[in-house]
């Protein structure tokens, strides 16, 4: 394991922003610290990289502790929400910056920026200016500097927050096929469910400075560690024992239902009677609101052409590989159905 952190605590005062957090990243791999604003991943990030002092806890490379080592020579790269790139100079001025510093020759950092331009999709922008560039050519750019330093480590801080929906989502699907091509160590912060799923393969679930939940992405998509956690991570609605049980036909205990769990149609077979509360047409299917007995008000999606109405009965069919039984341990939220 390269990256290794053991009972890491920062506090601000009284203030504890970060409490006895445990995480390790592998080689190669890239981690994502996915949690709500104010919950410490920042004031994380910001202690690996030696920016902040730690209240109690080690963090070690490859063994190595780090306490005391300056953040200059820790070998790691910190890339920014907004790139923070020298305006003055050209795209390539800006890429092969830390290769300079380093002592490379002209042409090795000239050779070294045409691969990573390539890289990141910006073959032939050498010669641009930054404030030519769009929003994301400008991340690209920054992602391109901090791989030219060669960092044992990079760390991400929310780096596509400042972008708009539809190129963040674009941006972080090339990010994750940068990463990998690089086979670059990464830790990415942010509080973007979708971004932590594109980029990471590892995912650490983070909520009042401490970790709640850790593994593989997939892995903690499926089993969520409580209903807060499975509610955060775009769940739709978490039912008690007692309304799971009538919805699955079967005991159970706490129940979280993904957007897409419940299927609405007025000729499906096999399900529960349902009536139509309200229909929004999206792009990708029709959503509904339906009112079960027993149940209450629970979201669902249309079958496929299907316009609803109002007032309209309708049979309420569940996928079970859209739901996760959550831990027996696992405390109900405020507002679980009914």
């Amino acid at each position: 394991m390269s990256l290794e952190l053991q009972g890491v605590s920062v506090a601000f005062d009284a203030t504890v922003a970060v409490d006895a957090v445990d995480l390790g990243v592998e080689d190669g791999h890239v981690l994502a610290v996915l949690g709500p604003s104010g919950c410490g991943k920042s004031t994380l990030l910001r202690a690996v990289a030696g920016l902040e002092p730690l209240s109690s806890g080690r963090i070690a490379w490859d063994g190595a502790d780090l306490t005391g080592v300056p953040t200059h020579r820790r070998g790691f790269a910190l890339m920014f929400q907004d790139g923070q790139l020298f305006d003055h100079l050209t795209v390539a001025r800006n890429v092969g910056y830390a290769r300079r510093l380093q002592g490379a020759s002209r042409a090795a950092v000239r050779a070294e920026v045409d691969d990573l331009l390539e890289l990141v999709g910006l073959g032939g922008y050498a010669d641009r200016l930054p404030r030519t560039l769009s929003g994301g050519e400008r991340q690209r750019v920054a992602l391109a500097r901090s791989l030219a330093a060669r960092p044992r480590l990079l760390l991400l801080d929310e780096p596509l927050s400042a972008l708009d929906a539809g190129l963040r989502g674009r941006l972080a699907a090339d990010l994750r096929q940068i990463l990998t091509q690089a086979g670059t160590t990464a830790l990415l912060v942010t509080h973007d469910q979708d971004e932590a799923f594109a980029i990471a393969d590892r995912l650490a679930v983070m909520r009042e400075g401490r970790i709640v939940q850790e593994g593989a992405t997939g892995d903690v998509w499926a089993r969520p560690a409580d209903a807060a956690t499975a509610l955060f991570l775009g769940y739709a609605r978490v039912l008690t024992p007692e309304a799971a049980t009538i919805l699955l036909g079967r005991p159970s205990g706490q129940v979280a239902l993904r957007p897409s769990a419940l299927l609405a149609g007025p000729d499906l077979v096999d399900g529960l009677p349902a009536t139509v509360v309200s229909f929004r047409p999206t792009p990708d299917a029709g959503r509904l609101v339906v009112a079960l007995d027993g149940l209450g008000e629970l979201d669902a999606v249309g079958v496929p052409g299907w316009i609803a109405q109002p007032g309209q009965p309708v049979v309420v069919r569940v996928a079970e590989h859209a739901i996760a039984v959550l831990p027996s341990t696992a405390a109900e939220p405020a507002g679980s159905a009914p």
